[in-house]
């Protein structure tokens, strides 16, 4: 199993290189002051020859605070600083109305992503905790255009 993951992980790192961006549909699981479902899509664009990459996330965030079911829209953009290797570490930044929250993290060939951060409140939403403190994040993406 061990080997067939390593070889699937490998073709994919051959993919990303191959291609001049890539494009599709995420989700992942955010820990931040409660537990977070996020949903949306991506954009990432190799730059400098494949030397470095950038991305661009648009997500809708689903929680459940205070026995309320919310939706809260995000933005993000991650920065790749090297493109070359199966494991890229990463920088990132989310916004949504009520928190902006660097982050960084190890991406394994742009399909896995963990990250750690810190949420900023900037603004709380009446009968809505804030949602802010330390983060933990399990993403995945999955790229439409990498064959």
């Amino acid at each position: 199993m061990k080997k067939i993951f390593l070889s699937i992980a490998l073709l994919t790192g051959i993919c990303v290189n191959a291609q001049d961006f890539l494009i599709g549909p995420t989700v992942s699981y955010q820990s931040q002051a409660g537990n977070l479902l996020k949903v949306g899509g991506y954009y990432l664009q190799p730059l400098a020859g494949d030397s470095f990459g950038l991305k661009l996330e648009a997500n809708a965030q689903f929680a459940y605070f205070r026995e309320q079911f919310r939706v809260i829209p995000e933005g993000s953009f991650t920065f790749y600083p090297t493109f070359n290797n199966l494991i890229l570490p990463f920088v990132e930044g989310e916004l949504t109305p009520y928190t902006v929250t660097p982050k960084i993290g190890l991406s394994f060939a742009t399909m896995i992503e963990l990250g750690i951060g810190y949420g900023f409140d900037i603004e709380t939403k009446q009968g809505l905790k804030p949602i802010k403190g330390f983060t933990f994040s399990l993403g995945l993406n999955f790229p439409l255009n990498a064959l």
